[in-house]
């Protein structure tokens, strides 16, 4: 059988997960996988994942194209078979592993797909089912709300892999005892959190001073910032700075992908652009982007 894979947001640089299962599967049982080109069609199978709701659709997928991802539909998933098996990280010519330990999430946020789509928190696959490479980046929306999710870093510890977790860490559940195991893993980056609302400036900056004490290595740290009130993300980004934790903005998007406000993307723009965050202020930016 001859497979096509395609993915919608190929040009973010960024491996497709699902896709990368599908390969596998597919590649186990002996058909021939490649990336999707309508000029060199047709295919027994195409795959298609869409990630973003405002990602549009290439109008060049035949009809009976397998179209998945929350951006298409967000009860999409795979089957069991398919979702435990490992990923074919040829695909995208990966040099580290990607998987999550747990799904779901305890918290209930409003922008956010997760309690929609995963369900309550709870445990998904042991790391050696996915890691073969010594760099993992796990994708998990919320590890330590599970007692699976901390086990599976004590074993990430023994096995000595370097990880990225790259949704973040819950800054409300890093405790002493959180902060002991952390700073005993080797991170592939700086430990990400968020701090999403001004409720989260309290817990972000225990959990920033309690991982610095136990020295949690590298000593910076990356915190994500959701943009929505630009004065009040303003307070946060202040916080942040006060604290010598890199910010990393990201404007407002709701669930149908409403573009953000030119004042959202401007303000996102100040703080990621560390050159300018850091010789101008807010208003002098904002003044010359008017």
């Amino acid at each position: 059988m001859r497979v096509a894979i395609h993915d919608s947001e190929k040009s973010s640089g960024y491996p497709n997960l699902a896709l990368m299962k599908i390969s596998a599967w597919h590649k186990a049982q002996g058909d021939v996988v490649e990336w999707f080109n309508p000029l060199f069609g047709p295919f027994d199978k195409v795959y298609s994942s869409k990630v973003f709701t405002w990602t549009p659709k290439d109008t060049y997928l035949p009809s009976d194209a397998i179209i998945g991802g929350t951006g298409h539909d967000i009860c999409a998933k795979l089957s069991d078979e398919v979702e435990h098996i490992c990923p074919d990280y040829s695909l995208y010519g990966c040099k580290e592993s990607y998987g999550f330990l747990v799904r779901g999430c305890l918290r209930r946020c409003a922008e956010c797909f997760v309690p929609e789509k995963e369900g309550s928190i709870r445990p998904h696959a042991d790391i050696e089912e996915f890691a073969k490479h010594k760099d993992v980046v796990l994708m998990d929306n919320n590890v330590l709300a599970c007692d699976h999710g901390i086990t599976q870093i004590e074993k990430i510890v023994k096995l000595g892999l370097r990880v990225d977790f790259n949704q973040g860490l819950d800054a409300r559940l890093i405790d002493d005892s959180i902060t002991k195991l952390l700073s005993k893993v080797k991170w592939l980056n700086p430990v990400r959190l968020a701090c999403d609302s001004q409720a989260m400036i309290e817990p972000v900056r225990k959990a920033v001073e309690s991982m610095r004490w136990h020295n949690v290595t590298p000593r910076r740290y990356f915190c994500y910032v959701l943009v929505k009130d630009v004065d009040e993300a303003k307070d946060r980004v202040r916080f942040l700075k006060g604290i010598d934790v890199d910010a990393y903005a990201q404007p407002y998007r709701d669930k149908i992908g409403t573009e953000p406000t030119q004042e959202q993307k401007n303000f996102a723009r100040w703080v990621d652009h560390k050159a300018e965050y850091k010789s101008r202020t807010w208003e002098e930016y904002s003044r010359s982007r008017a």
